[in-house]
Protein backbone atom coordinates (compact mmCIF):
# COMPACT_ATOMS: atom_id res chain seq x y z
CA UNK A 1 0.00 0.00 0.00
CA UNK A 2 0.79 3.58 -0.85
CA UNK A 3 2.12 5.82 2.10
CA UNK A 4 -0.16 8.89 2.22
CA UNK A 5 1.37 12.27 3.07
CA UNK A 6 0.44 12.39 6.61
CA UNK A 7 2.24 9.12 6.99
CA UNK A 8 5.28 10.77 4.76
CA UNK A 9 4.77 13.96 7.03
CA UNK A 10 5.30 12.07 10.55
CA UNK A 11 8.22 10.11 9.49
CA UNK A 12 10.31 13.26 8.12
CA UNK A 13 9.06 14.92 11.32
CA UNK A 14 10.67 11.96 13.29
CA UNK A 15 13.82 12.36 11.60
CA UNK A 16 14.04 15.81 12.23
CA UNK A 17 13.56 15.79 16.14
CA UNK A 18 14.78 12.34 16.37
CA UNK A 19 11.86 11.30 19.12
CA UNK A 20 8.35 10.53 18.92
CA UNK A 21 7.24 12.80 21.40
CA UNK A 22 8.95 16.08 19.65
CA UNK A 23 7.42 15.03 16.21
CA UNK A 24 3.97 14.41 17.67
CA UNK A 25 4.35 18.52 19.09
CA UNK A 26 6.15 19.54 15.73
CA UNK A 27 2.96 18.50 13.55
CA UNK A 28 0.45 19.02 15.95
CA UNK A 29 -0.98 15.23 16.42
CA UNK A 30 -1.47 13.50 19.60
CA UNK A 31 1.65 10.89 19.90
CA UNK A 32 -0.23 7.88 19.70
CA UNK A 33 -1.66 8.69 16.14
CA UNK A 34 1.54 9.95 15.20
CA UNK A 35 3.07 6.17 17.14
CA UNK A 36 0.26 4.52 14.74
CA UNK A 37 0.34 5.71 11.62
CA UNK A 38 4.44 5.70 11.06
CA UNK A 39 3.64 1.28 12.58
CA UNK A 40 1.12 0.93 9.91
CA UNK A 41 3.85 2.59 7.30
CA UNK A 42 6.25 -0.25 8.28
CA UNK A 43 4.14 -2.81 7.94
CA UNK A 44 2.85 -1.88 4.69
CA UNK A 45 6.17 -1.40 3.59
CA UNK A 46 7.77 -4.52 5.29
CA UNK A 47 10.43 -2.93 6.53
CA UNK A 48 11.45 -1.06 9.81
CA UNK A 49 12.20 2.38 9.73
CA UNK A 50 12.86 3.34 13.03
CA UNK A 51 15.20 2.02 15.32
CA UNK A 52 13.85 2.49 18.86
CA UNK A 53 16.66 3.40 21.53
CA UNK A 54 15.65 4.54 25.16
CA UNK A 55 13.48 8.14 24.65
CA UNK A 56 14.86 8.77 21.02
CA UNK A 57 14.47 7.03 17.75
CA UNK A 58 16.93 6.57 14.85
CA UNK A 59 16.22 6.44 11.18
CA UNK A 60 17.15 2.43 9.93
CA UNK A 61 18.52 2.08 6.40
CA UNK A 62 15.89 1.95 4.89
CA UNK A 63 13.91 4.95 6.95
CA UNK A 64 16.98 6.96 5.86
CA UNK A 65 16.21 6.21 2.36
CA UNK A 66 12.33 6.33 2.94
CA UNK A 67 12.78 10.20 4.27
CA UNK A 68 15.18 11.63 1.35
CA UNK A 69 11.73 10.55 -1.17
CA UNK A 70 9.37 11.24 1.70
CA UNK A 71 10.99 15.28 1.50
CA UNK A 72 11.15 15.22 -1.88
CA UNK A 73 7.31 13.81 -2.56
CA UNK A 74 6.51 16.45 0.43
CA UNK A 75 8.55 19.53 -1.40
CA UNK A 76 6.70 19.00 -4.72
CA UNK A 77 3.29 18.63 -2.85
CA UNK A 78 4.01 22.54 -1.06
CA UNK A 79 5.22 23.56 -4.59
CA UNK A 80 1.99 22.50 -6.48
CA UNK A 81 0.12 24.43 -3.44
CA UNK A 82 1.87 27.24 -4.14
CA UNK A 83 0.71 27.35 -7.95
CA UNK A 84 -2.70 26.69 -6.82
CA UNK A 85 -2.81 29.45 -4.15
CA UNK A 86 -1.16 31.71 -6.61
CA UNK A 87 -2.86 31.01 -9.49
CA UNK A 88 -6.24 28.80 -8.65
CA UNK A 89 -10.07 30.30 -8.47
CA UNK A 90 -10.22 32.31 -5.43
CA UNK A 91 -6.54 32.57 -5.45
CA UNK A 92 -6.62 32.63 -1.08
CA UNK A 93 -6.45 29.43 1.20
CA UNK A 94 -9.48 29.85 3.43
CA UNK A 95 -8.84 28.89 7.65
CA UNK A 96 -11.74 28.81 9.42
CA UNK A 97 -11.23 29.98 13.34
CA UNK A 98 -13.69 29.53 16.01
CA UNK A 99 -13.51 31.32 19.39
CA UNK A 100 -15.63 33.14 22.16
CA UNK A 101 -16.63 37.13 21.67
CA UNK A 102 -14.00 37.93 24.25
CA UNK A 103 -11.16 35.87 22.30
CA UNK A 104 -11.98 37.31 19.58
CA UNK A 105 -11.10 40.49 20.30
CA UNK A 106 -8.12 40.06 22.07
CA UNK A 107 -5.80 37.12 21.15
CA UNK A 108 -7.33 36.80 17.54
CA UNK A 109 -7.16 40.81 17.19
CA UNK A 110 -3.25 40.54 18.24
CA UNK A 111 -2.23 36.95 16.39
CA UNK A 112 -4.28 37.43 12.90
CA UNK A 113 -2.63 40.40 11.48
CA UNK A 114 0.70 39.47 12.09
CA UNK A 115 -0.38 36.18 10.52
CA UNK A 116 -1.69 37.40 7.82
CA UNK A 117 1.06 39.48 6.89
CA UNK A 118 3.13 36.37 7.10
CA UNK A 119 1.15 34.51 5.32
CA UNK A 120 -0.88 36.74 2.46
CA UNK A 121 -2.20 33.67 0.18
CA UNK A 122 -4.33 32.74 3.98
CA UNK A 123 -8.17 33.95 3.69
CA UNK A 124 -8.66 33.68 7.93
CA UNK A 125 -12.18 33.93 8.93
CA UNK A 126 -13.65 34.00 12.57
CA UNK A 127 -16.76 32.79 13.95
CA UNK A 128 -17.83 33.30 17.05
CA UNK A 129 -19.53 31.54 19.62
CA UNK A 130 -20.84 32.24 23.44
CA UNK A 131 -19.73 28.81 24.69
CA UNK A 132 -16.57 26.06 24.79
CA UNK A 133 -19.58 23.61 24.33
CA UNK A 134 -20.50 25.38 20.88
CA UNK A 135 -16.85 25.54 19.64
CA UNK A 136 -16.24 22.15 20.48
CA UNK A 137 -19.22 21.52 17.89
CA UNK A 138 -18.09 23.80 15.17
CA UNK A 139 -14.58 21.37 15.32
CA UNK A 140 -16.28 18.30 15.48
CA UNK A 141 -18.99 19.00 12.62
CA UNK A 142 -15.81 20.50 10.50
CA UNK A 143 -17.15 24.34 10.15
CA UNK A 144 -13.77 25.59 11.83
CA UNK A 145 -10.34 23.77 11.33
CA UNK A 146 -9.38 25.95 14.82
CA UNK A 147 -10.78 27.24 18.32
CA UNK A 148 -9.19 29.93 20.60
CA UNK A 149 -10.38 28.64 23.80
CA UNK A 150 -10.21 28.63 27.37
CA UNK A 151 -8.47 25.43 28.64
CA UNK A 152 -9.15 22.93 29.37
CA UNK A 153 -11.62 21.19 26.30
CA UNK A 154 -12.63 17.80 25.37
CA UNK A 155 -10.30 15.03 25.76
CA UNK A 156 -10.90 14.35 21.79
CA UNK A 157 -9.26 17.22 20.99
CA UNK A 158 -5.89 18.08 20.75
CA UNK A 159 -4.96 21.48 22.28
CA UNK A 160 -1.49 23.68 22.27
CA UNK A 161 -1.13 26.10 25.39
CA UNK A 162 -0.46 29.72 23.91
CA UNK A 163 -0.65 31.34 27.16
CA UNK A 164 -1.99 32.15 31.23
CA UNK A 165 -4.36 35.46 31.56
CA UNK A 166 -5.28 36.52 35.15
CA UNK A 167 -9.08 36.85 36.06
CA UNK A 168 -10.01 39.35 38.30
CA UNK A 169 -12.73 40.81 40.39
CA UNK A 170 -14.03 43.96 38.46
CA UNK A 171 -16.13 45.80 40.76
CA UNK A 172 -18.18 49.12 41.37
CA UNK A 173 -15.67 52.67 42.67
CA UNK A 174 -16.04 52.43 46.19
CA UNK A 175 -16.22 48.72 46.95
CA UNK A 176 -14.59 48.32 50.57
CA UNK A 177 -12.60 45.23 49.37
CA UNK A 178 -9.12 44.22 50.12
CA UNK A 179 -6.49 44.04 47.18
CA UNK A 180 -5.72 41.26 46.36
CA UNK A 181 -9.39 39.34 47.50
CA UNK A 182 -9.96 36.55 49.02
CA UNK A 183 -12.30 34.14 47.49
CA UNK A 184 -14.15 33.56 51.16
CA UNK A 185 -15.36 36.92 50.27
CA UNK A 186 -17.23 36.18 47.26
CA UNK A 187 -19.69 34.54 49.19
CA UNK A 188 -22.85 36.76 49.38
CA UNK A 189 -21.14 38.96 47.41
CA UNK A 190 -23.43 40.83 44.63
CA UNK A 191 -22.33 40.01 41.33
CA UNK A 192 -23.09 40.64 37.56
CA UNK A 193 -22.97 36.68 36.21
CA UNK A 194 -24.19 34.95 33.03
CA UNK A 195 -27.57 33.88 33.03
CA UNK A 196 -28.60 30.12 34.50
CA UNK A 197 -27.99 27.45 31.68
CA UNK A 198 -24.91 29.42 30.12
CA UNK A 199 -21.88 27.54 29.23
CA UNK A 200 -19.49 30.71 31.18
CA UNK A 201 -22.41 30.51 33.78
CA UNK A 202 -22.20 27.03 34.22
CA UNK A 203 -18.26 27.24 34.37
CA UNK A 204 -18.47 29.92 37.26
CA UNK A 205 -21.17 27.96 39.22
CA UNK A 206 -18.73 24.95 39.14
CA UNK A 207 -15.99 27.34 40.60
CA UNK A 208 -17.45 28.83 43.44
CA UNK A 209 -18.88 24.92 44.27
CA UNK A 210 -15.35 23.95 44.84
CA UNK A 211 -14.58 27.41 46.64
CA UNK A 212 -17.93 26.90 48.90
CA UNK A 213 -18.71 30.16 48.06
CA UNK A 214 -22.30 31.58 46.90
CA UNK A 215 -22.08 35.02 45.46
CA UNK A 216 -25.49 37.19 45.19
CA UNK A 217 -26.53 37.62 41.72
CA UNK A 218 -27.51 41.37 41.24
CA UNK A 219 -27.90 41.22 37.40
CA UNK A 220 -27.76 38.21 35.21
CA UNK A 221 -26.90 38.63 31.21
CA UNK A 222 -24.89 37.12 28.25
CA UNK A 223 -24.32 40.96 26.58
CA UNK A 224 -20.64 41.43 27.52
CA UNK A 225 -22.42 45.81 27.57
CA UNK A 226 -24.57 44.78 30.22
CA UNK A 227 -21.62 43.63 32.17
CA UNK A 228 -19.80 46.41 31.88
CA UNK A 229 -22.61 48.55 32.82
CA UNK A 230 -24.15 46.44 35.44
CA UNK A 231 -20.34 46.85 37.69
CA UNK A 232 -20.21 50.59 36.68
CA UNK A 233 -23.76 51.47 37.56
CA UNK A 234 -23.34 50.03 41.07
CA UNK A 235 -25.13 46.57 40.74
CA UNK A 236 -22.04 44.24 41.37
CA UNK A 237 -18.74 43.10 40.58
CA UNK A 238 -17.83 40.81 37.84
CA UNK A 239 -15.34 38.08 36.99
CA UNK A 240 -13.37 38.64 34.15
CA UNK A 241 -9.68 38.59 32.43
CA UNK A 242 -7.45 41.13 33.44
CA UNK A 243 -6.17 43.08 30.02
CA UNK A 244 -10.14 42.88 28.98
CA UNK A 245 -11.00 44.78 32.32
CA UNK A 246 -8.54 47.69 32.01
CA UNK A 247 -9.63 48.02 27.92
CA UNK A 248 -13.17 47.59 28.77
CA UNK A 249 -13.91 49.84 32.10
CA UNK A 250 -10.51 51.80 32.49
CA UNK A 251 -10.47 53.42 35.60
CA UNK A 252 -14.48 53.06 35.56
CA UNK A 253 -14.28 50.06 38.11
CA UNK A 254 -11.44 48.33 40.99
CA UNK A 255 -9.70 45.66 39.49
CA UNK A 256 -8.40 43.08 41.89
CA UNK A 257 -6.31 40.18 41.67
CA UNK A 258 -7.70 36.99 44.21
CA UNK A 259 -6.00 35.84 46.72
CA UNK A 260 -4.43 33.48 45.39
CA UNK A 261 -3.87 34.85 41.75
CA UNK A 262 -6.19 33.48 39.39
CA UNK A 263 -4.77 32.19 36.18
CA UNK A 264 -6.71 30.57 33.44
CA UNK A 265 -4.83 28.84 30.26
CA UNK A 266 -5.60 30.20 26.99
CA UNK A 267 -4.69 27.76 23.93
CA UNK A 268 -5.63 26.33 20.42
CA UNK A 269 -7.61 23.35 19.96
CA UNK A 270 -8.64 21.58 17.16
CA UNK A 271 -10.05 17.32 15.93
CA UNK A 272 -7.09 15.15 16.42
CA UNK A 273 -6.53 14.82 12.48
CA UNK A 274 -4.10 16.06 10.06
CA UNK A 275 -4.15 19.95 9.98
CA UNK A 276 -4.01 21.87 6.85
CA UNK A 277 -1.18 23.88 5.95
CA UNK A 278 -2.54 26.81 6.90
CA UNK A 279 -3.78 26.00 10.15
CA UNK A 280 -0.28 24.53 11.08
CA UNK A 281 1.43 27.91 10.16
CA UNK A 282 -1.08 29.35 12.06
CA UNK A 283 -0.57 27.20 15.78
CA UNK A 284 3.28 28.00 14.50
CA UNK A 285 2.60 32.04 14.80
CA UNK A 286 0.51 31.63 18.10
CA UNK A 287 3.49 30.04 19.69
CA UNK A 288 6.00 32.65 18.51
CA UNK A 289 4.05 35.51 19.16
CA UNK A 290 1.94 34.96 22.11
CA UNK A 291 3.30 35.43 25.62
CA UNK A 292 3.76 32.24 27.58
CA UNK A 293 2.38 33.73 30.85
CA UNK A 294 0.75 36.62 32.15
CA UNK A 295 1.95 37.65 35.47
CA UNK A 296 -0.40 38.56 38.69
CA UNK A 297 -0.09 42.36 39.47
Amino acid sequence: MTPTLAQLRYLVAVADCRSITGAAASVFVAQSALSRAVQAMERDLGVDLLARRGRGVDLTPEGSRVVRLARTVLDAVEAIDDIGTAHGKGSRVPLTLVTTPTLALDLAARLIPGFIERHPGVDVRIRQRDSREHLVRELMDGRAELALVDLPVDKELSTHHIQEREVVLISPVGSRLPDPVPFRLLDGLPMVLPTPGAGRRTELEAMFSCLGVRPAPSLEADERLAWVTGVTDGRGSLIWYRDVALRAFGHRAEIRSFDPPLLRPVGIAHPRRPLSRAARAFIAEARRKAPVREPAR
